[in-house]
């Protein structure tokens, strides 16, 4: 926790430097329910996550260094550079990625829990999303098929009060989310999400029940996030004495203080603990800073689904006589090439007429 933490503060801070593009959505204290969760799941378990999901993906074992690394948008990133903050993805832990759209995972997760039975295999997928996501038509479908299959999926709504800058009372009419599931015959129940230990056990016996029983279920934690919904969010929408009641229950603080007062670290240890996740945390802007940006070349990579697995799906470019796949961009033909570039330069010509004042002689339709 205390590493998604100094992460977290950090990746604001670089975003704030422009060295971190597009969106930025931190999870700043949201971590007892990150670590809760993926402290209790088998590392053949999938998580998949919606668009604030540093911490997961580090909860999950993914180097740090690789997670800022894309926030850099750098080869050396979780996605090659090509993500950013909301699409960290790391199909060897089996984290299937943060999405940027609301409710966009909830199938997805179907998905992945289908395969797993389908294959006889007891992994259990676990599917983290927002109190917003709960009013997403995806949800209603994919509760439906998850009881309907009997499908090995847990569902876990990090409910931080709000969908954006909209509170849950005003964005859904249902407040008590861990009752949304149930006209589907999913059951649920609502837990601390403040509480690492209590978010474990609650989590711990869900996961249970979709392994041993294939028994889905929906869990409602409560959690807080203590900055804004992204990095642009100036928190109009709630009032400074609400955060600072919430940062009183800050979920690293109240365990540190429990592990003390319970003799299971010293003073010393918290403090030792807190400079390694510092330490790790700079070694990551580090690794991030030098490495290098994709190539401009390595554009037309990774767009298609090339080879065997879809024989026959392809796009055609037509730019020029002989047509070429869309999908060999690269090895388009000189003719396409010299067409293209033709028309580049016919471009700027026509801007530089324009910008002398020079005006093309109407045509006689034009006139009409």
């Amino acid at each position: 926790m205390a590493l998604i933490r100094r992460f977290e503060e950090e990746a604001g801070r670089q975003y704030q430097r422009a060295k971190a593009g597009g969106f930025l959505h931190l999870a700043i204290g949201e971590e007892a329910t990150i670590v809760g969760t993926t402290s209790v799941m088998r590392d053949d378990d999938y998580l998949i996550g919606t668009y604030r999901t540093h911490g997961h993906a580090i909860a999950r074992g993914t180097d740090p260094k690789r997670v800022m690394a894309e926030l850099f948008g750098r080869v050396d990133g979780t996605s090659g550079g090509r993500g950013g903050s909301m699409h960290i993805f790391d199909a060897e832990r089996r984290f299937m990625g943060g999405y940027g759209i609301v409710g966009g995972n909830l199938p997805i997760a179907a998905g992945l829990a289908l395969s797993s039975d389908f294959k006889s295999e007891d992994a259990v997928t676990v599917c983290m999303f927002g109190d917003g996501a709960s009013n997403a038509g995806n949800f209603g479908e994919t509760m439906n098929l998850a009881a309907l299959w009997s499908l090995p999926i847990l569902f876990l709504v990090e409910n931080n009060l709000y969908g954006m800058g909209t509170s849950v009372e005003r964005h859904s009419a249902q407040t008590d989310l861990s009752k949304k599931a149930q006209g589907y015959g999913i059951s649920g129940e609502r837990i601390d999400g403040m509480d690492v230990l209590a978010v474990r056990d609650a989590v711990e016996e869900h996961i249970r029940l979709a392994r041993e029983e294939h028994q889905p279920t929906l869990l409602e934690a409560f959690t807080y996030r203590y900055r804004g919904h992204s990095a642009a969010d100036p928190e109009v929408y709630r009032e400074k004495e609400e955060v600072e009641e919430w940062q009183r229950k800050d979920p690293i603080e109240a365990f540190a203080r429990r592990l003390v007062k319970e003799k299971v670290l010293s003073d010393e240890d918290v403090q030792a603990i807190r400079e390694e996740a510092d330490k790790l945390v700079t070694e990551a802007v580090e690794f991030a800073d030098n490495s290098p940006e994709p190539p401009l070349d390595s554009l037309y990579d990774h767009l298609y689904v090339l080879g065997d697995q879809v024989p026959g799906w392809y796009g055609v470019d037509e730019r020029s006589p002989d047509s070429h796949a869309a999908e060999e961009e690269r090895g388009a033909s000189e003719r396409a090439r010299e067409l293209a570039e033709r028309g580049a330069e016919y471009a700027e010509d026509e801007e530089l007429r324009e910008a002398e004042g020079d005006q093309p002689d109407a045509r006689p339709e034009d006139v009409h």
